[in-house]
């Protein structure tokens, strides 16, 4: 077994784990402060200011400003998407609950990721095939479980 692949397991899962805490904490801060967008906003400028420290602290090497200018523009959607899903996390963790909102995401990670896969977006082409397809109704059938939208 491939050291590295069971430490980044470990890790992938460790951080799975946390960020139900994430969204529960943000939707707490929601709440006193009377809004999700400035508590994704406080999510945000904290992570930042973890980073901008992580940076100074390792002395990491910063591209030209030459090099980060002439990227296309859909390069920076990683933090669009990023805030859209804090966001997003903030105000439906009230809503649905954090064990329902993260099986949900789960599963448009899992359905997405599948999709950009098989058609080598960014990356590798990984053709979906009959097993990726039975694992990923496994998952939707225990979102489900989970959700129970039955259950109202």
């Amino acid at each position: 077994m491939n050291p590295w692949l069971l430490a980044g397991g470990a890790v992938a899962i460790v951080i799975g784990a946390v960020l139900p805490l994430q969204a529960l904490v943000n939707a707490r801060l929601g709440q006193v402060t009377g809004g999700a967008l400035f508590a994704s906003f406080v999510s945000f400028l904290v992570g930042t200011l973890v980073l901008a420290g992580a940076l100074i602290a390792t002395r990491a090497r910063w591209p030209s400003i030459a090099t980060v200018v002439v990227q296309p523009g859909w390069i920076w959607l990683g933090g669009v998407i990023g805030a859209v899903y804090v966001l997003s996390a903030t105000v439906l963790v009230p809503r649905i609950g954090a064990a329902s909102l993260i099986c949900l995401i789960v599963l448009g990670q899992l359905v997405g990721s599948l999709l950009l896969d098989h058609y080598g977006v960014l990356a590798d082409v990984r053709p979906i095939d009959a097993t990726r397809v039975v694992g990923a109704a496994l998952v939707a059938v225990g979102a489900v479980l989970v959700v129970r939208p039955w259950a109202g």
